[in-house]
């Protein structure tokens, strides 16, 4: 098990991973104590039978650049294999703003290739390459040096089964032409606005039980006071205030340090100091927000007519397609989207894409309709009308 710790060592494995179709990658990160996640470990290996390909990289290690393998992430020639990429993606990004091009995660192909919604890795691992994990390093502090022999074991083996995973996957895709259903997928991770939140939008991912105007504008300036300080000084949302602190916050609308210290919720921490005059002044702004200028919240679902014998249907039809297709039906369109399907909106993840033709444009025709469904022993069949 090979640990390169010199930016030449790298450059040197790079050069030599440009000479084949694919290379698999992993990474290890903490992110429990700060709002980025901190680069521990990266795992790389090119196609291979044994270990003598597959390395560890230490971006620790002193003097040690990643510039080789951006470099490497940025050669089309050279498929880069994830296995649910988006947090190392968002680590790639936000340090070095490159996206591995071309992309290959096998999470996602392996849920249009029949194995379920989000399965894990060990699953894959299992039933494609046919082998069992070590798991005792799961919840090893990466960031903690010299790694143990069993660490690096563990760490390796994220890429090094990952190279029989890839070929199995894409010679199924190549077999049932769904290689292009995998990269509609893949745009979203390929999307900066998938990582960057903005503070200013932070407000949307509270959870609230009132749409008030006015409560929800002191919940926006809060959220967003948090956001931009966590963001600054590289800390966890939940050390600055948790969302509970910030809903009780936005009701009781503290206006001094003695109203603070009133707050069943609030840390200690954020009683005094910085962080309590960002909530003052983030209270302040909220209460004298205009009216005209309070957050509008997505309540267009909450009043759906939805027909529920339609919904019923949907549900009938989405089974029957997906076990054909053999694609988890939660991957296709979640109970909501059908609803939604049902009350008349047309607007819905179900109804795009590789999903349209596994399923929605049957489901535009039975709300037509066009088509009926009738039961044929243990299967659905449709009628044309």
């Amino acid at each position: 098990m090979k640990t390169l710790t010199t930016t030449e060592e790298l450059a040197r494995f790079c050069e030599e991973a440009r000479k084949h179709d694919y290379v698999t990658v992993d990474t290890e990160f903490l992110r429990e104590r700060t709002y980025y996640s901190k680069l521990c470990l990266v795992q790389l290996a090119m196609p291979g039978d044994n270990d003598d390909t597959a390395v560890l990289v230490d971006p620790l290690a002193e003097g040690m650049s990643l510039t080789p393998l951006m470099d490497l992430f940025r050669d089309t020639s050279v498929v880069k294999v994830f296995h649910a990429a988006r947090q190392d993606l968002e680590i790639f990004f936000v340090e070095h703003q490159v996206f591995p091009e071309p992309l290959f995660d096998t999470q996602a192909a392996a849920m249009v290739c029949g194995f379920g919604e989000q399965v894990g890795y060990e699953t894959l691992v299992r039933k494609v390459a046919k082998q069992s994990l070590d798991k005792t390093s799961r919840f090893t502090d990466w960031s903690r040096r010299p790694l143990t022999e069993a660490q690096k074991k563990y760490a390796l083996a994220d890429v090094t089964h990952l190279r029989v995973i890839y070929e199995y996957l894409a010679a199924q895709l190549e077999k049932t032409g769904r290689a292009k259903w995998v990269q509609e997928e893949l745009r979203i991770l390929t999307n900066p606005d998938t990582y960057i939140i903005q503070p200013s939008e932070a407000w949307k991912r509270v959870k609230t039980r009132t749409n008030s105007g006015k409560f929800l504008a002191v919940v926006r300036e809060l959220a967003r006071f948090r956001e931009g300080y966590a963001q600054s000084r590289n800390v966890p949302r939940s050390r600055v205030f948790k969302d509970d602190a910030l809903v009780e916050l936005a009701s009781t609308k503290p206006t001094s340090m003695n109203d603070l210290g009133r707050s069943r919720l609030l840390l200690r921490e954020a009683r005094r100091g910085e962080i309590a005059d960002g909530i003052l002044a983030a209270v302040k702004v909220g209460i004298e927000c205009p009216p005209e200028d309070y957050p509008k919240p997505d309540t267009s679902r909450d009043k759906l007519q939805v027909n529920p014998a339609l919904a019923d249907l949907l549900r009938v039809l989405l089974k029957a397609k997906t076990e054909s297709a053999g694609v988890a039906s939660k991957l296709i369109a979640p109970a909501a989207d059908l609803d939604a399907i049902a009350a008349g909106l047309r607007d819905v993840p179900a109804l795009t894409g590789w999903r349209r033709e596994v399923f929605g444009d049957d489901a535009l025709r039975l709300c037509n309709g066009e088509i009926a469904l009738a039961a044929k022993g243990k299967s659905v069949k449709i009628v044309e009308l």
